[in-house]
């Protein structure tokens, strides 16, 4: 074992929830630490799977076969990186001793969408947008009528923008019910109708809490959202210093009252006068990826430096830069990818393929990581690199 100086004793066995590409950088973060990781999602061969010491399937959204992995390793620290989760089970296991990052109840609270706007709006007093809740096609019709068109409906638990839908008239209404209920989480009928903002920018403050309750964060990121999923990010995002301070009092508002600690991704709208909250994640969050190829320390790091108490220094962009994400346009169960050599030819450039097993139409392959003298050609090179990769079936007919 090593001992640091402020006395955090490593290696720790780190056992993480959800595989995804995400995970698969925690993991990775984990074992240059030294951290020995077990990897569980619900599918074999999950992105990060494939770097960790271990791994488990397993439907983690059930809760007894969810405490007989977490017994049967016994880990220091158990990770969730997705919201399908078993979370009385978890709630269960710390009150026993297990230690959830950052707390049990945080993971529960985030992953419900009434949850955290409730906890924003009545706990803290935060500016979000207008919202109603509906558990019905009746209520939703008159929750469109107080909110006022545009709107946007939602399920209260999802991930990824599933289940979304922009309501531009009520002939809309009909299929947005429908959208939401077939791409809920769960069995619940309940959904969430948000005003539509007009909106200058969309941020998200990586916000790090530290074992001693103080919080830190990253240079804000700008992001771009298609149907709810991340389609381009960028560091720095352009805010003045009186939307900067807002934003960050909000976070650390949201983090404090959430407790525990390590990464969240906290996320605004941005106007000319105004900084509304929008949602958080309690984990690393995907516009967070380009922190791999803008941060002096990325994400992923961050997050584990704080959930194992050593320290964090200076935190710094270290020039502008961008992702981009290489979306599946089909769906193929033996894949290949075409194009990388192409993508690579573009100045500092880094390309990720995550190594999903399989595609379907819109799934998130992949990121263009890239460097630029401004954000504008930073932007414009992630753009033109994520669109030299092609994803095809195994043997095509394509031609190199």
């Amino acid at each position: 074992m090593i001992q640091t100086e402020n006395n955090v004793i490593l290696p720790k066995t780190l056992l993480l929830l959800g595989s995804g590409e995400l995970g698969k950088e925690v993991i990775i973060a984990a074992q240059r630490l030294g951290c020995k990781t077990i990897a569980c999602d619900r599918y074999k061969g999950a992105p990060a799977m494939q770097v960790a010491d271990l791994s488990e399937v397993l439907d983690m959204t059930d809760g007894k076969e969810l405490k007989k992995i977490i017994n049967k390793h016994q880990p220091d620290l158990v990770i969730p990186e997705i919201e399908a989760l078993a979370v009385n089970t978890l709630k269960e296991l710390e009150s026993e001793g297990v230690k959830v990052i950052p707390t049990a109840e945080a993971t529960s609270i985030t992953m419900n969408r009434d949850l955290i706007r409730n906890l924003a709006v009545n706990d803290l007093g935060l500016e979000t947008a207008k919202f109603e809740y509906a558990n019905s096609l009746e209520e939703l019709k008159e929750a469109c009528h107080l909110i006022g068109l545009p709107a946007v409906v939602k399920p209260i638990m999802s991930s990824s923008g599933k289940g979304q839908t922009l309501v531009k008239t009520m002939e809309d209404i009909d299929q947005a019910w429908k959208n939401a209920i077939e791409n809920a989480r769960g069995n619940s009928k309940k959904i969430i109708i948000e005003e539509f903002l007009v909106f200058d920018l969309e941020i998200t403050l990586l916000t790090i809490r530290q074992k001693d309750g103080s919080n830190i964060f990253c240079p804000p990121i700008g992001h771009m959202q298609k149907n709810g999923d991340y389609q381009c990010s960028w560091q720095p995002a352009e805010l003045n210093a009186m939307q900067l301070t807002k934003a960050k009092e909000m976070a650390a508002a949201v983090t404090n009252k959430l407790g525990g600690c390590g990464l969240f991704g906290v996320e605004f709208f941005i106007t000319k006068n105004k900084v509304i909250f929008s949602e958080l994640s309690p984990r690393p969050h995907d516009t967070g990826l380009v922190t791999l190829i803008s941060q002096n320390i990325n994400e992923f790091e961050l997050h584990l430096r704080a959930i194992l108490g050593l320290p964090i220094n200076h935190i710094m962009n270290t020039g502008p830069a961008a992702s981009r994400v290489i979306l599946a346009q089909d769906e193929l169960k033996n894949i290949e990818y075409h194009g990388l050599d192409n993508a690579l030819k573009f100045p500092n450039t880094e390309i990720l393929l995550f190594g999903k097993p399989n595609a379907k139409k819109g799934r998130r392959m992949g990121v263009a990581l890239t460097k630029g003298k401004n954000l504008n050609e930073a932007k414009k090179l992630a753009q033109k690199a994520s669109e030299k990769i092609q994803i095809l079936e195994k043997n095509s007919s394509y031609l190199k």
